[in-house]
């Protein structure tokens, strides 16, 4: 990159560089692993979608739409999806399937599966042969299970987010309702497994909402704890959370990070904005009957339930923002159209008994939370549902205070939920934004203990995630009693806190059983007096995404172990280092010793050192043994080893238990075939349409003069009789017709017509290639007028290039030159349908050419530095004299001969020998500094020439 001291000639000669030559081209991107959230509602489905260089969005459907109605229909061997498959719900509503959500996990016999029946009485619903489960029928040998019609769902939205993204998708986070129980959650993991699918997290529609909003307000985060209400109503429940933000240091990586926490929830599984669109369907069909235009009664009839459902839905919509409307069908039964004015009091009036349902999940979130209202900041609304006004008054009514509309109502949920995909994905790094959710129904584990001494066996039960625990989170139970074989169930605690309504919507209250095998082999096999038991515990997870799991079952004990230095030579090194300590002190005392000897000089003395010698050896002795036995006893030390032995046991599930073993490989084999075909008849369409597409278009550009001057009267003549013949063959009843049929029809006409076209397009194209091409020789040739001052010849200072080179850029341009006027005149005495001379590739060859000669040149310059003048060296001798002199000459002058008149001297000195030395530091340095210039080949301020001298 250029510097700021960069003269303006050298600007110059870039800019002529960059205009050179310029070509298209392609990046091919990293491939880099996209990933997906998916908003699953009763109604409608909303895909996130975020990749590498992509922030968060939104994925568009097929009819570019932001969300998609989640509906399935199937009808003469066709598969639709979204808007088309509500459209062949009106023409045969038992073929086309919506609100299943609630259908995952329950069997035939739950309430919610009744009341579907209530809602919508013209589907088949049969149990399933092992399962008990619902299954829709729509023939004999068409059958549909929930987990199936709701993975095909997910294939869906799994086709959008790779449309938008153009990389293909294996992860996602879904959103689930968080009332669901273990038996939906795994059912609907059993889905998205069926559409190929892994699942990073369940993440609750509320929680995802709560992490969307703090993420985007991250202003209003601090160390004081902050308390907000999520209200939703959405087309099938409405719900209310009440979560507190906060910033929290983290103990162990000593991070500040917010954390968002889940401290109470309510929630209403059938109030929402379906109930009320049932409602208003039902008071148009009672006035539909009472108009008396049929003697049949028009709920007797599906299509036109479904008609009337249809337009309670859209009246609804309008009602929310007017305050009347007519609802309009036309042929609604037998012929007869149905017109009636409904207004927004009446639509409030005949759901009255829903409105003081609104408060209740809000209510129930501050009772199970432990707070109250005054310490929440606000209320904030999402889901569809919450635009009806009257839901809007009657929470105002009860908070006091101004409703919280900040978010976006349809699109929160999927935005919070895929960043949480975006932090669970290895290829992203997003902020850390710690989620904790919290625990809606209690899970206990039921065991017998029996007491002995014949006393009556007790059932015993103990909590392991309490109501409004935080999750995710781990549990350990103890089991110290048993002596045998035992088992022990886990199973939804205390659940006072729901009504009976919502109790038997629930299901079953039972999760697993957990058998335990061979306890008194394992304890009679560690039967031992150093062992000492510490009980058989079981390991229990309530993963992020709500699931539970016993993990594991261990049984755990402490034994005593003698522990031996296994390292001999540590051992035997300790000892000899307390010997040679021993050694070391007598032979200093020796030393002494005869130090006094040689003082004294007596015999007598002498005698007594022997004794004292005699007597120290026997010390020593005893003093080796002691420090032997003290290492030995350090050898052994005893020490409690805590073992855990793995316990043999068998999990059952106790609740409806998601699809597995051969009933899954069928639902697999059934899904396969059912993309195959789907993907089969698209491939077939897309190949019609296009053979279709490009017959037409060939006979339209024929007709038009700027294409057929392109191609001669035999070439015309073919291509039009060759397009006739296929029109005609497109169009007639083709038995079994199949995309290779199409594809290789196409590709044969495309044989004949890409020839002319090719003309076309080089007509079309050359004139801006030779505005190019003309573009660049004359930034050449002015590259060239400057070069030309840069010889040795020219300029022996600045001699950046040889004559050789300069010559050979020349004869480029000049070749260049005469190429293309030569070129372009023959290619004018040539007609539009003859073969052309003047090719856009022999262009873009000649501009290659001429664009590398001038970028070797380009760069030779750029890394030209001016050569150092060397500087002459003075002579030393000559200088010491000229010194001696004038020190000489210093002394005379100074009286006193203090040490300050000869500092002056000393300093003068010094300048003398660095003015003798520098030279030679600054050759040296230049040189250094043109070695690092070849090595390195960005420019640098020094490299330039002045802008005067060029």
């Amino acid at each position: 990159m250029l510097h700021k001291k960069t003269t303006s000639c050298w600007w110059s000669m870039a800019a002529v560089a960059c205009l050179l030559f310029v070509t298209a081209f392609h990046i091919r991107g990293v491939q880099s692993a996209a990933v997906m959230s998916v908003d699953l509602g009763s109604e409608w489905m909303k895909v996130g979608i975020v990749s590498p260089g992509v922030p968060m969005e939104i994925a568009l459907n097929r009819e570019s739409k932001r969300k998609t109605p989640v509906t399935l229909s199937f009808r003469n061997g066709v598969r639709s999806f979204g808007d088309d498959a509500v459209t062949d719900g009106i023409k045969d509503p038992a073929s086309a399937y919506s609100y299943l959500l609630d259908l995952l996990g329950k069997q035939i016999d739950n309430p919610i599966v009744e009341l579907y029946r209530k809602r919508f009485p013209y589907y088949d619903i049969i149990p399933d042969a092992e399962r008990n489960t619902v299954v829709f029928k729509k023939s004999d040998t068409e059958q549909f299970s929930v987990e199936e019609l709701i993975a095909q769902i997910l294939v869906k939205a799994k086709e959008f987010a790779q449309d938008a993204t153009n990389q293909p998708i294996t992860e996602c986070v879904i959103t689930v309702p968080g009332y669901f129980g273990q038996a939906e959650r795994e059912a609907l993991l059993t889905a998205a497994q069926l559409a190929n699918l892994k699942v990073l997290q369940l993440i609750n529609d509320y929680t995802a909402v709560a992490l969307n909003y703090g993420v985007f307000h991250p202003s209003g985060i601090n160390e004081t704890t902050q308390y907000y209400i999520f209200y939703d109503m959405g087309a099938s429940h409405t719900s209310s959370a009440l979560v507190s933000y906060q910033l929290v240091k983290d103990k162990h990586t000593k991070e500040t990070n917010p954390v968002v926490q889940v401290l109470g929830v309510g929630f209403d599984r059938t109030l929402g904005g379906l109930e009320v669109q049932l409602r208003l369907r039902d008071y148009l069909a009672v006035e539909f009957n009472a108009m008396k235009k049929t003697k049949t009664d028009v709920t007797k009839s599906p299509r036109a339930l479904a008609k009337l459902f249809k337009e309670a839905g859209r009246l609804k919509n309008v009602l929310s923002a007017n305050n009347d409307h007519y609802a309009q069908i036309e042929n609604l039964i037998e012929d007869q159209d149905f017109k009636l004015q409904v207004t927004r009091e009446k639509l409030e009036e005949i759901c009255s008994d829903l409105w003081p349902r609104v408060i209740k999940p809000l209510e129930q979130a501050l009772s199970s939370s432990g707070l109250t209202l005054d310490v929440v900041s606000q209320v904030i609304l999402f889901g569809g549902g919450t635009r009806v006004p009257k839901v809007q008054e009657t929470l105002k009514q009860y908070i006091k205070q101004e409703l919280g509309k900040s978010l976006n109502a349809d699109e929160a949920a999927a935005i919070g939920a895929v960043y949480k995909a975006a932090d669970l994905a290895t290829g992203f790094k997003v902020k850390k934004f710690v989620v904790k959710d919290a625990v809606l129904y209690p899970i206990q584990v039921t065991f017998e203990r029996d007491p002995g001494e014949g006393a009556e066996v007790k059932q015993v039960k103990r909590v392991l995630f309490g109501l409004m625990n935080a999750y995710p989170q781990k549990k350990v139970i103890t089991f110290n009693k048993h002596t045998d074989d035992f088992d022990f169930f886990v199973h939804y605690g205390d659940l006072n806190h729901l009504s009976a309504e919502e109790q038997a919507y629930l299901g079953g209250l039972k999760i697993s059983r957990v058998e335990l095998q061979k306890i008194k082999e394992l304890l009679e096999k560690t039967k031992d007096e150093s062992v000492e038991a510490k009980g058989i515990k079981a390991f229990f997870t309530l993963d992020d995404s709500g699931i539970f799991r016993c993990t594991g079952v261990e049984y755990v004990y402490e034994k005593q172990k003698v522990e031996t230095e296994e390292d001999d030579e540590g051992t035997l090194a300790k000892l000899g280092s307390t010997i040679s300590k021993l050694f070391s002190k007598d032979k200093e005392e020796e030393k002494k010793e005869e130090n006094k000897e040689g003082s004294s000089g007596s015999a007598n003395e002498g005698e007594e050192a022997n004794k004292e010698e005699s007597t120290k050896e026997t010390e020593k002795n005893e003093t080796m043994k002691a420090a032997e036995a003290e290492a030995s006893k350090k050898n052994e030390t005893i020490k409690i080893v805590t073992i855990k032995e793995p316990v043999a046991h068998t999990l059952t599930l106790q609740f409806t238990a998601p699809l597995s073993g051969e009933a899954y490989e069928k639902a697999a084999e059934k899904l396969d075939a059912i993309n195959k075909a789907e993907n089969l008849r698209n491939r077939l369409e897309s190949s019609f349409n296009a053979l279709e597409s490009h017959i037409i278009d060939m006979q339209q550009k024929l007709e038009e003069e700027e294409y057929a001057s392109c191609a001669t009267e035999e070439e015309k003549s073919k291509i039009l009789a060759e397009c006739s013949a296929m029109s005609d063959w497109l169009y007639e009843d083709i038995e079994n017709p199949t995309p290779e049929m199409y594809e290789n029809k196409l590709k044969s006409l495309k044989k004949l017509t890409d020839v002319f076209m090719a003309r076309h397009w080089e007509h079309d194209e050359r004139p801006e290639a030779m505005k190019a091409l003309t573009r660049m020789i004359e930034g050449a040739e002015g590259f060239l007028n400057s070069a030309k001052n840069l010889t040795k010849e020219t300029n022996p200072e600045k001699d950046v290039f040889t004559q050789v080179e300069i010559d050979t850029l020349s004869k480029v341009i000049s070749d260049t030159n005469e190429w293309k006027q030569t070129e372009s005149q023959a290619q004018k005495k040539l007609k539009r349908h003859e073969n052309v001379r003047l090719t856009i590739k022999d262009i873009t060859a000649k501009m290659s050419t001429l664009d590398r000669e001038v970028k070797y040149l380009v760069t030779k310059i750029n890394l030209w530095k001016p050569k150092v003048k060397p500087t002459p060296k003075k002579d030393k001798k000559k200088d010491k004299k000229e010194g001696d002199e004038e020190q000489k000459s210093g002394d005379e002058e100074a009286s006193s001969g203090d040490d300050e008149a000869e500092k002056p001297n000393e300093q003068s000195e010094e300048q003398k020998e660095q003015q003798v030395e520098t030279p030679e530091a600054e050759e040296k340095s230049s040189q250094e500094t043109a070695q690092d210039t070849s090595e390195n080949t960005t420019p640098t301020d020094d490299d330039h020439t002045p802008r005067s001298d060029l």
